[in-house]
């Protein structure tokens, strides 16, 4: 089985001074769940070399035990460092492709091309489509061969109104993740702010939160062995 990991290019938040990027925890967790499993993973980022990691999920408080994990695998730290270009990519190399949150997707995995493209050629093959957090917003403009939003008619989920006012970051996101996979015809769902919860309907699986990063990992998998 082979999955590519995709993550965000970006390191601004915003018009503010903070800087963002992907969130640790929603990488590494799942990164974890698949290679502990045998699952070849690659992974690939718009600009390629090393994504941007976001400060805030490097502080004590937001360390799990995949994280921690990964602060010692060289290995891992490697392969974070040498990501491929998206552009590079070829879909059929993969069985699956699944998109860690943080911010950053929502400024340029939303709407870049090679990443729609993947995503749409993923789906049309029927391949599994994973994000988790702030990262199915990479969904909202793909569509289905017939032209359709994949999410439209669909049981989404991904970071909550009240989860991003939590964080203070409601004025500053260039959209509001929750109200954009509703106004696509998607079925959002959602659970209380911070609770783990990932939903999956047909190939696409969804993660609400970065609690919910290896919950939507191992549902990805158990897809993956069920269908390969």
């Amino acid at each position: 089985m082979k999955v590519l990991m995709v993550l965000t290019s970006h390191d601004k938040l915003g018009d503010t001074d903070h800087k963002t990027g992907f969130w640790v925890e929603e990488f590494a967790a799942p990164y974890y769940v698949f290679t502990d499993s045998g699952v070849d993973v690659t992974l690939a980022s718009p600009k390629g070399g090393k994504p941007p990691i976001d400060p805030n999920s490097t502080t004590p408080d937001a360390q799990t035990e995949a994280t921690e994990r990964f602060d010692k695998d060289k290995t891992a730290q490697q392969k974070l460092e040498t990501t491929c270009k998206l552009n590079d990519v070829d879909p059929e190399d993969f069985d699956a492709i699944f998109y860690p949150g943080g911010h950053g997707p929502l400024w340029d995995l939303t709407n870049d091309e090679h990443s729609i493209r993947l995503i749409e050629h993923f789906w049309s093959k029927g391949k599994p489509v994973s994000a988790v957090c702030h990262a199915p917003a990479v969904l909202l403009n793909a569509k289905t061969p017939s032209g359709d939003p994949i999410v439209q008619g669909r049981t989404v989920t991904g970071f909550s109104n009240s989860e991003e006012a939590a964080v203070e970051l409601t004025e500053v996101v260039p959209f509001l993740l929750e109200d954009e996979l509703t106004a696509k015809g998607g079925h959002y769902r959602k659970v209380e702010d911070w609770q783990a919860y990932a939903v999956q309907d047909g190939m696409l699986i969804t993660g609400q939160n970065p609690a919910s990063s290896e919950q939507t990992a191992q549902r990805l998998l158990d897809v993956l062995r069920t269908h390969l």
